[in-house]
Formats: structure tokens, C-alpha cells, sequence
């Protein structure tokens, strides 16, 4: 019985200590409060609108307050009358404070998170959480009344007006600026895009002029020799090798693929470097290419590559619109591609 009795006092303690704790730091006046009503006690009551006019406070965390009387319009908000003090919150316990306006102690009571009462000289002021006035006006509003208590003219204290029409005005001016700055930025790298591809395509119709140029110039001998070293090449044992192991859907490694550039380069010495001039080509590309250079047929690349055949079709009209800049079947591909080298 003695243990059930200590348990329970010890269950009572900590939870006192625990309500002691959280109360401590459960409530800040960070923020915006409007007063609503002030009660006197002699019976007068004096209520507050925003439309008409109430005093707002801006609370700076437990420390600072800046306090000014609003009203607002269909248009914006008033400010006037701005005036500082150092304010100091102290926790009594149990939801109950003692409020410190510059020396001045008040009793401070938590209605409900949104909602105080103050009291002073027996009046009990009433205020409640504006956290959309400090959401919307809360900076200009801490500007307003910094600069008007600087001021040392005779007429230091005056009204300010916040209109939100020229709010609104300076937002869509603010974003057209900067949808202007974005749109000019994406014309430059649009235009700086224009201009590489028109200097590559330019460098491109260079190359296949050269290519041109340069088979055409070809003198009959050479052509001869090109024509003898491919007839060998193509009757040789290598080549029957490579076709054996195609037809059979056997899959080139590595080494098969540089052996594959050594017997290339051999017979066409010409070719690689022509076709990785034409421009940056994919791997499976590149490889479509060599296999067609060596007669090839699509099926059997399709097969070597674990490709399906029209897989190997679209990338050869692929690759004869990216480098012609025109629509073109996958047999043209194959004739110009057999056309370069040497």
C-alpha cells in the first residue's frame, strides 16, 4: 500500500513539473495583434474595427514592440500615430504572465493561441493574432514607424498609406521584368544554338564537298588498286570468317570489332576517319555503319546487333537526315556509305 501511495505522488510531481515546463515555453508574442475592445471598470466598453481604425502591435520575439494605428481602405492600409517600447514576457505559471512595457508590469492572460487580455489601471485590453496584416504589410508597416520615429521636423508624427493597387502594379512590374529577362536570355541561347548548327551543318557540307572532290578527283589507277584490294578482301578467308559468324547470330566482342576497323582501315584507309568527321555518331551507329561499309546485309545486322530489322532501318534514314539536313530513305544511307574512303 505505501509503494501505491509513493508511486502516485511521484506520478502527480512529474506531471506538475511537466505542465511547469511546457508552460515556460508554450506561448511568445511574436508576431501582429489588433486590439478588438477595452473594458473599464466603471462599465464602459470601447470596441476597435479595422475599417474604422485600431491600434496593431508588431512584437520582435519578447523584446521589442512597434505599435501604430491602422485602418484600412478598399485599397490599401492607413498608418499613423508610430510609436517603440521594450516590452518583457514572464511566465507566473499556468497560462498566467506578467506583461512588461517598459518597466511597467501587467497581467497578461492566454485566452486561446489567437487571442490575450492585458491589464492596465483596471482596464482589461483585448487583443487578437493579425497574422495576415503582418504577412502582407508587416515590413513596410516596421519601415513606416522606424522612419517616423527618426524624424525631428515639427510634424514627426503624420498618416502613411499602403495601397495595394500599387502593390499589385510593382508585382506584375517586378515579373514582366523578369519574364522579359528570361525571354531575352532564352532568344540569345536560341540564337546561339542557330548559329553552332548552321556552322556545323556549314562544316558538314564542307566535309561532303571534300568527299566528293576528292573521289572524283581519284585518278583511274587508284581506283584500280581500291577496286583489286577490295575483290581480295571480300574473297579472302577473314571476311568468310566474319559472314560465317554473322549468318550464325553469333554476337561480336571487342576484339571482333577492332579486328573488324584493322581490315577496314586496310582496305578503305580513308573511311573511319571520313565517317567520325560527319559528327558524333552513337556507338550502335557507328557500328551500323562499319557493317554496312563490309556489304552487310540489314537482317544480318539486325541479328549481330540483337536489334529488330526496322531498328536498323530507322537508323540509317536517321543518320542520313542528320547529316543532310533532308528526309532519306536507308537505302540512300547505304550508297553513300559506300561511296566514301579510299
Amino acid at each position: 500500500m505505501r509503494f501505491v501511495l509513493m508511486a502516485m505522488t511521484l506520478s502527480l510531481l512529474m506531471a506538475c513539473h511537466s505542465a511547469t515546463g511546457s508552460d515556460k515555453q508554450s506561448f511568445v508574442l511574436q508576431g501582429a495583434w489588433t486590439l478588438q475592445q477595452v473594458e473599464y471598470p466603471y462599465g464602459r466598453t470601447d470596441t476597435f474595427s479595422i475599417r474604422q481604425g485600431m491600434p496593431l502591435r508588431l512584437y520582435e520575439g519578447d523584446s521589442v514592440i512597434y505599435t501604430c494605428m491602422i485602418a484600412k481602405t478598399e485599397t490599401g492600409l492607413i498608418v499613423r500615430h508610430s510609436m517603440m517600447n521594450h516590452v518583457t514576457l514572464l511566465s507566473k505559471g499556468n497560462g498566467e504572465y506578467v506583461y512588461m512595457e517598459d518597466g511597467d508590469p501587467r497581467p497578461l492572460t492566454i485566452v486561446n493561441d489567437s487571442t490575450i487580455v492585458i491589464q492596465r489601471n483596471g482596464a482589461l485590453s483585448t487583443w487578437h493574432r493579425a497574422d495576415d496584416i503582418a504577412q502582407e504589410w508587416g515590413p513596410e508597416i516596421k519601415d513606416i514607424i522606424t522612419a517616423d520615429l527618426q524624424r525631428t521636423d515639427e510634424n514627426s508624427t503624420q498618416s502613411y498609406v499602403l495601397s495595394a493597387k500599387e502593390r499589385r502594379q510593382a508585382d506584375v512590374i517586378h515579373i514582366f521584368i523578369i519574364a522579359t529577362i528570361a525571354a531575352i536570355i532564352l532568344l540569345l541561347l536560341i540564337a546561339r544554338i542557330a548559329v553552332q548548327n548552321r556552322r556545323a551543318k556549314q562544316r558538314l557540307q564542307l566535309q561532303l564537298q571534300q568527299i566528293q572532290e576528292v573521289r572524283q578527283e581519284r585518278p583511274q589507277t587508284v581506283r584500280q588498286a581500291i577496286e583489286s584490294v577490295e575483290t581480295a578482301y571480300f574473297a579472302s578467308d577473314d571476311y568468310e570468317s566474319l559472314q560465317h559468324r554473322i549468318a550464325t547470330g553469333q554476337r561480336l566482342k571487342e576484339a571482333d570489332w577492332q579486328e573488324i576497323e584493322g581490315h577496314i582501315r586496310k582496305v578503305y584507309p580513308g573511311f573511319i576517319s571520313q565517317l567520325r568527321g560527319l559528327y558524333a555518331m552513337s556507338e550502335l551507329e557507328y557500328q551500323v555503319c562499319l557493317l554496312i561499309k563490309l556489304r552487310i546485309a540489314p537482317s544480318d545486322i539486325a541479328a549481330v546487333l540483337a536489334r529488330d530489322v526496322s531498328t536498323i532501318s530507322t537508323v540509317r534514314s536517321r543518320l542520313y537526315k542528320k547529316v543532310f539536313g533532308q528526309k532519306g530513305g536507308s537505302r540512300e544511307w547505304d550508297e553513300f556509305i559506300l561511296s566514301i574512303g579510299g
